[in-house]
């Protein structure tokens, strides 16, 4: 084995083995409860919560996406810059109250919202049912891309299906230990690295050009259209720049995040924060943009894939220590989404399913231990369909997202519109994910310029349209229950301590 390959791989190990060191250190605080292993004891500090929810949020579809999406569509990613800000914005106006509404009440799960709000079981299970489909696949996007980073680091020394495998275990390992403490740790750990990684590739990538400015002189010489948003896009635009935020704080993973906040003033420095960070994606317009004139040709990049362009770069004209490092950035960027992920769907099955129609008198560390075993599976079915339903990052990252952003709907008609029923509730999100699934599937066509959008933002305008029609035509929510909620509303906006 080389000097380089050796170094590459201990670059790996630290990688793998450092999040382990903080899941076993994690492990030490905890206490063998839901609450504790779920929401963090409702816990969770400034630096944490900034880290874990940016981290969370962004994932492989960032790191390697954006790079493949600057590469083919031009100025098309930059609404990530809008999405970030949005994304923020509403952590702080919708997630401030649900906050607020998840301490008083003790909610640990989406459902248990859903529940409480509407009071309806029914409809609870269908949002977390939506919770479980919609995520698993967006987990997958993170072990695939994880995977492809771990093994073009090793180069090609640890195989894709190996590489996924450790990603998979280490994950599982320390999040198994430690709960949402462990994945909040790492997360401080794996946002620092995303952070850096893409800023520092995309300058080291458009300095092989001779700097961002010499690089925009000749891809406006070479590829003219490049730097300009394509005639009739503009409703992909607007699709991703709704669907993305919207599906990804509906994810399961950030209302686990949500719910663990210690204090509600860490709400407030939230759209200011995630907005500056975004800055990150200076990073991959670089490399997308750079990578083009580089690689015009997709099919001369790994696998033909424009996802993998940074690598296909750095590894032609980097030093291979630098290349490995920064592909084990991405894989930070992954794994910071996939913890999350696992961690909040093993909460979905075992409060939503296994306590609630299994074993309602289990205790509380047997729960647990329910959760613990729910990783493994679930992790195990991620895997499986990263090994064998490959596909483009952004568009699975959609299609996924698409799925969750019809949550959307109810939760706004639960927090600010007091006619919303269950019926609407239900017949919005049944109604918006058939939509949404006949336009994945091609069994239906996408009218008009909705097509360039993949018809997430039309499914979701029809929930909407439904959830309202259907709510006013129904009977309202039992009157006990909006008494109940008008009064915590009311000391929500009169800033009633929560405790």
């Amino acid at each position: 084995m080389s000097g380089d390959n050796t170094a590459a791989l201990l670059i790996i190990a630290f990688f793998m083995l450092f999040p382990l060191g903080i899941g076993f250190v994690a492990k030490g605080k905890s206490v063998a409860t839901t609450e504790d292993y779920f929401v963090q004891g409702r816990g969770m500090g400034s630096i944490a919560v900034f880290f874990t929810v940016a981290a969370t949020w962004w994932s492989a579809f960032a790191f390697l996406g954006s790079n493949g999406y600057f590469y083919t569509t031009g100025p098309m990613y930059w609404t990530a810059i809008a999405w970030n800000i949005f994304f923020g914005i509403m952590y702080f106006g919708v997630g401030k109250k649900i906050w607020y509404m998840g301490k008083l009440n003790n909610y640990i799960t989406p459902k248990d919202f859903f529940m409480h709000q509407y009071g309806s079981e029914s409809l609870g299970n269908v949002v977390a049912v939506i919770m479980l489909l919609f995520t698993i696949p967006y987990l997958q996007i993170q072990l695939s891309g994880g995977a492809y980073l771990i093994q073009v680091a090793s180069g090609n020394t640890i195989p894709f299906a190996l590489a996924a495998l450790l990603f998979y275990v280490v994950i599982i390992i320390y999040v198994w230990a430690g709960g949402l403490r462990a994945v909040a740790w790492t997360d401080i750990f794996y946002g620092i690295l995303l952070f850096f990684g893409m800023m520092f590739a995309g300058f080291y990538v458009a300095s092989l050009l001779g700097g961002p400015v010499e690089m925009f002189h000749q891809l406006e010489e070479t590829f003219p259209g490049q730097t300009v948003l394509a005639e009739g896009r503009w409703m992909n635009w607007l699709a991703m720049f709704i669907i993305t935020p919207v599906g990804s704080f509906m994810g399961p993973q950030l209302w686990t995040r949500i719910y663990a906040v210690k204090s509600g003033r860490l709400f407030n420095l939230m759209p200011f924060l995630l907005g500056f960070a975004a800055i990150a994606y200076v990073g991959s317009m670089l490399t997308g943009n750079s990578g083009k004139l580089l690689y015009p040709d997709v099919a001369e990049l790994v696998n033909g894939n424009a996802d993998y362009i940074l690598p296909t770069v750095l590894f032609n004209h980097a030093p291979y220590v630098l290349a490995c490092f920064l592909m084990a950035c991405g894989a930070a960027a992954a794994m910071s989404t996939a913890n999350s992920q696992i961690h909040s769907m093993s909460a979905v099955y075992t409060i939503d399913f296994h306590k609630a129609y299994f074993n309602k008198n289990m205790s509380e560390r047997s729960l647990v231990w329910v959760g613990r075993w729910a990783i493994l599976i679930l992790s195990a079915i991620a895997y499986v369909m990263c090994l064998y339903v490959p596909g483009m990052l952004v568009t699975i990252g959609l299609v996924a997202l698409g799925g969750t952003a019809q949550v959307m709907v109810p939760t706004m008609g639960a927090l600010f519109w007091k006619r919303s029923t269950v019926a609407g509730a239900m017949s919005g999100l049944i109604v918006g994910i058939v939509i949404l699934t006949c336009f994945t599937f091609g069994w239906l066509p996408i009218p008009g310029p909705f097509a360039s959008g993949g018809g997430a933002l039309l499914s979701l305008i029809i929930n909407i349209v439904v959830f309202f029609v259907v709510s006013l035509c129904t009977k309202p929510r039992p009157e006990a229950l909006m008494n109940e909620l008008k009064q915590q509303y009311s000391d929500f906006y009169h800033g009633k301590d929560v405790d």
